[in-house]
């Protein structure tokens, strides 16, 4: 029979090295802009969403895995087109994309990427042009939870009078995102 002894310090198994996250597990990176600061999430090699910090939709901090290494391309491309955009120096995105929402959610927020710069449209309009002429309040849901604020253009979407109303990122935001595409004069 084999004694055994307590083991001493020097001899305890020294503790594994923290797994590192998978290439396909949630990430995020802030980003400053001059519209306050922007949190943009990826899984795999997609966005899954850019947030305005204190939005409302504001995800759940699962939903954004840890902060991602400064060398990630996927991210390190988002915010150099966000930040691109916000200057004036570019007019659209070139990212994949991966929004998570229901197949209604898609159809509006697929709708939003088509309007073009420069101009608005309606809750009710997007409605009438999905076939659902009647569904003015559930596409405003949709746009309101759209994940991808700016890169999918919510922010073109007005009330039927005109009004600039339902902007998670603060109706300023939207006012300023109005302007810096010449939709609206400053």
């Amino acid at each position: 029979m084999t004694e055994t002894r307590p083991l001493q310090d020097s001899q305890a198994p020294a503790p594994a090295p923290a797994p590192a996250p998978a290439p396909h597990a949630p990430r995020h990176r802030r980003v400053a802009t001059p519209l306050g600061t922007y949190l943009i999430a990826a899984e795999a090699d997609s966005v899954t969403g850019v947030w305005r910090e204190e939005q409302s939709h504001f995800p759940r901090p699962e939903r954004l895995g840890p902060s991602a290494e400064r060398d990630d391309i996927l991210l390190a491309g988002a915010e150099e087109q966000l930040l691109a955009y916000l200057a004036g120096e570019r007019t659209s995105f070139d990212l994949p994309l991966s929004p998570r929402g229901t197949e209604f959610q898609h159809a509006v927020w697929d709708r939003l990427q088509k309007i073009p710069r420069g101009t608005t449209t309606t809750y009710g309009a997007v409605a009438a042009e999905l076939g659902r002429p009647r569904a003015a309040q559930a596409v405003g849901a949709a746009v309101g939870s759209n994940p991808l604020s700016i890169v999918v253009p919510c922010h073109r979407v007005l009330a039927g009078n005109g009004a600039l109303t339902g902007y998670a990122g603060g109706i300023e935001t939207k006012q300023a995102l109005l302007v810096l595409e010449g939709a609206l004069l400053a």
